[in-house]
Parts: structure tokens; C-alpha cells; sequence
């Protein structure tokens, strides 16, 4: 799942947004956000403001009202999301942040870590796999066609998102010229569903739309009906029957 931060976009809606899909649910949702697609002119701010966020998070028990991130669902989870750290750094990327485990009183019971942030290049083939926990993705786009292009360059399509404020652009986002993905946003985040619109995945992801508005549609079969209350006989392609018994003409 990636979102994409144009040069017009809302950068305080923008960088919650990304905050909460890569770090909520300790990255372990099937929409929570793995690649953020910055436009350069705004990557340093963006920058800037998700660390300021990231190092801010309270971790601990997910039953305090304060705690953001809870744990991840077993350690081998927590390993999974470090083997795949210790990957982008290999492949050239840069942690900017997080990626220890955590340990110790505040965080007994569970299987904690901090969330990791890295630098990355839309090739890597880390960022091509999902990691499914707490790590991020940030890269940097020049023009609106590289930011599909970066975007649509994996396999996987389930949720994407754009925060900008440039229509023509939100447009081709949402149309079959730009995400190919499922559920496609706008300045709003890729993380959650709505339950009245169909829930699932193109390309490699999901298997339909079992979920949402849709799900009777998967149990019927689809028949079209035409029903004629006039005493006309309409008849397909313009043909009108002639004053001449047995004729007909277009």
C-alpha cells in the first residue's frame, strides 16, 4: 500500500496520515501504509515531520488509552520486520529511525519494537515484498507520471492513497490511467475500509470482494431484464416496421 505526497498536498493532514497507517495497529493491518512516494520538493519537510512523530510515539500496552503502538503478534513477526531492515540496508537504504526490539518491564508480555522508517529506491526488491509490521518506506518523485509509475511498480493492489490539492491529478489517480489498486484515496490515509463501499484487491491481493456493500453480489448470478409496459414493440437498432405487410425498414 503507498500514498502519494504531491507538492500541493496539506502536509499536517498528510504526515498524520502516514503516522497512523505505518504505525497503528503496529503496521500489522492488511491497508496500513508501506510506501510513501514524496514529491522532492516537499520530501525534506515530510521528512522532517515524520521523524518528529516517530520519535514521539508512546509504545506499551494497548489497553492504555495513551499507547499507539502495541505489540506485534508473536516474535517471529518481530524478526520478519528486522531481517527485512537489515535487507533495505543492504539493498543501499537508510534507517532513519526505530527497528530495536524492546524489552525490559514497560514491555514484558509482549512482542515489542520500535517502528522503523528507512529510505528506500522504488527496485529494491525488499520493497517490492509486503513486511507486515511497523516499517515505512520513504521515497522521492519528480513528476506526477514517476509517482504512478513508483506506485503501480509492484505486484501486490489492495490500498492506495494521494493527499493533493491539485484536481486534474486526484482525477487521474482515481482513474484506470492511474492506481491500479482496489481501494484507491484521496487526502485521506490507506489505512481502514468503508463500509459502504466494496472491500478488496486487484493484481496479487485478496480474493474478491467478499466484504463491504458487495458481498451479496458474490452469491448471485447476474441476468439483465427488459420489461415493455407500452403497446409499441420497441425494436433493437432503430428498425421500424413498414405500413406494407412484411416489411420493415431501418
Amino acid at each position: 500500500n503507498a500514498l502519494i505526497v504531491a507538492p500541493t498536498a496539506d502536509l499536517d493532514m498528510a504526515t498524520d496520515s502516514i503516522f497512523f497507517g505505518a504505525v497503528g495497529t503496529a503496521g500489522q493491518r492488511c491497508t496500513s501504509t508501506r510506501r510513501i512516494i514524496v514529491h522532492e520538493s516537499v520530501a525534506d519537510e515530510v521528512r522532517k515531520r515524520l521523524l518528529a512523530a516517530y520519535t514521539s510515539v508512546k509504545i506499551g500496552n494497548p489497553l492504555d488509552s495513551k499507547t499507539l503502538m502495541g505489540p506485534l503478534i508473536d516474535s517471529a513477526s518481530v524478526d520478519n520486520v528486522q531481517r527485512s531492515i537489515e535487507k533495505v540496508k543492504s539493498e543501499g537504504g537508510e534507517v532513519l529511525y526505530g527497528g530495536e526490539k524492546l524489552e525490559g518491564e514497560n514491555f514484558s508480555g509482549g512482542c515489542y519494537m520500535k517502528p522503523c522508517l528507512a529510505t528506500a529506491r522504488p527496485d529494491f526488491e525488499i520493497v517490492q515484498e509486503e513486511t507486515f509490521g511497523p516499517l515505512a518506506y520513504l521515497m522521492t518523485y519528480r513528476d506526477f507520471d514517476e509517482a504512478l509509475a513508483i506506485h503501480n511498480g509492484v505486484t501486490q493492489g489492495l490500498s492506495s492513497s494521494i493527499f493533493t490539492n491539485d484536481m486534474r491529478e486526484a482525477e487521474k489517480f482515481l482513474s484506470a490511467a492511474g492506481s491500479d489498486c482496489g481501494i484507491a484515496n484521496v487526502n485521506t490515509g490507506t489505512s481502514g475500509a468503508e463500509i459502504g463501499g466494496a472491500f478488496g484487491g486487484e493484481k496479487n491481493t485478496g480474493g474478491g470482494r467478499e466484504s463491504g456493500s458487495d458481498a451479496w453480489k458474490n452469491y448471485m448470478r447476474r441476468q439483465t431484464n427488459t420489461i415493455n409496459f407500452s403497446r409499441e414493440l420497441p425494436l433493437a437498432q432503430g428498425i421500424q416496421f413498414g405500413a406494407g405487410e412484411g416489411s420493415a425498414t431501418v
